[in-house]
């Protein structure tokens, strides 16, 4: 794990990301202090799957019930 100070990051952004694209866990510090881990974003693997999460979720029939009065005051 390699840590870099802000300065040290703001100075050598594209270096680390390219860095942590490379798959290498670059940290950045305030003094002595770990604050951020850069990451790349996945990609996107794989087409979306209709039905994929079937079973796995449920919606109570509470959820279709109208909203209190007060409750529904709050979002207007």
């Amino acid at each position: 794990m390699k840590t870099f100070t802000i300065h040290e990051a703001k100075t050598n952004l594209s270096k680390l990301i390219e860095q942590a694209c490379q798959g290498e866990e670059v940290v950045i510090a305030r003094g002595r202090e770990p604050v951020v881990r850069l990451a790349p974003i996945a990609d996107v693997k794989g087409r979306r799957q209709p039905g994929a999460l079937r079973g796995k979720l449920r919606v109570d029939a509470e959820f279709f019930e109208p909203l209190a009065d007060e409750e529904l005051a709050r979002w207007e």
